[in-house]
């Protein structure tokens, strides 16, 4: 049972004082059986007016900061410890009626099911023709399968490009450059299981890579996202298309939401010119820890 820590900061830069105003953080891990929050720190610098915590409409721990500040300089650094108990391998106990593709959900589980097949880009068919070179449209298929070809496609058939600009690119956008983020591919994954008919939340955390563990915190690291799709009798299955992952093996679940918009590690505002934006600075280490030396260590405080 791997232990990780997580250590995250983002640092910004003013080329003048400015007047900061509220900033909203997911950091927080979500505590499920599959893995369980042993300690938290966060440190912001300057000190801030107020922290307090709060449950968002998806039931992420969400952190809020309140200043009452000028500064030129504003960082936050937070380190989470966790136990996390991986997946080896999908494990699609599927309800005899959703075994095979196409299939109705429950009338039971719809109402609450129906936002998450929404599709956000209804009137875009460029998913639908994308998905029609390698799915036969009304074709039956194992579901589980279905689902596993989805995530290789965009894994083995697109290249993923790290980009620092804000937002999300859309579906067709990705498609039409055939790369794009770890955020672009999720929401991609997304759009296409919700065409054909399936649950999908968008999910943001971060994702564990053996050849970056170390002592050193290794700049150039950033938040990852993936996704997860409903499949009656397994759940939400979590499924990670830029590193064609199934299920939670090495993935950090921190925040779940029906869209990418609603799902952003860290945002706030400040009182100020746009230009007086100097920078902004992300360094993310994840590292496994031994049990034995993590558990000897005193808790922070959470």
């Amino acid at each position: 049972m791997p232990l990780y820590t997580v250590h995250h900061t983002t640092a910004y830069r003013f080329r003048r004082p400015v007047k900061l105003g509220q900033h909203q953080m997911l950091f927080r891990p979500r505590d499920s059986f599959d893995q369980r929050l042993l300690a938290c720190r966060l440190e912001v610098h300057p000190e801030p007016a107020e922290v307090r915590w709060i449950h968002d409409v998806f039931g992420n721990c969400v952190t809020l900061v309140d200043f009452n500040i000028s500064t030129e300089a504003l960082e936050f650094e937070t380190t989470i410890h966790l136990e996390h108990t991986p997946e080896n391998a999908p494990d699609f106990r599927i309800e005899a009626y959703a075994r095979e593709h196409p299939f109705t959900y429950d009338r039971s589980e719809l109402p609450d099911l129906e936002p998450y097949i929404r599709r956000h880009f209804r009137d875009d068919r460029t998913v639908d023709n994308w998905l029609s070179k390698f799915i036969a449209p009304g074709q039956s298929r194992p579901t589980g399968q279905l689902l596993m070809t989805l995530n290789e496609a965009i894994s083995e058939g697109f290249s993923y490009r790290r980009r620092t600009s804000k937002g999300t690119q859309t579906p067709a956008e990705t498609l039409g450059l055939q790369q794009g983020t770890c955020r672009d591919f999720a929401l991609l994954m997304m759009e296409a299981a919700r065409s054909l008919g399936f649950a999908a939340r968008f999910i943001t955390g971060y994702v564990y890579v053996p050849d970056r563990d170390g002592p050193a915190r290794l700049g150039g690291g950033s938040t990852h996202a993936w996704c997860s799709i409903y499949v009656p009798g397994s759940g939400w299955v979590e499924f990670d298309p830029t590193n064609g992952i199934v299920g939670n093996r090495e993935l950090i679940r921190v925040g779940v939401a029906r869209n990418p918009a609603q799902a952003i590690p860290l945002s706030g505002s400040y009182w100020g010119d746009p230009e007086d934006e100097a920078g902004m600075e992300v360094t993310v280490n994840v590292t496994s820890e031994p049990v034995g030396q993590l558990l000897s260590e005193p808790m922070l405080k959470a």
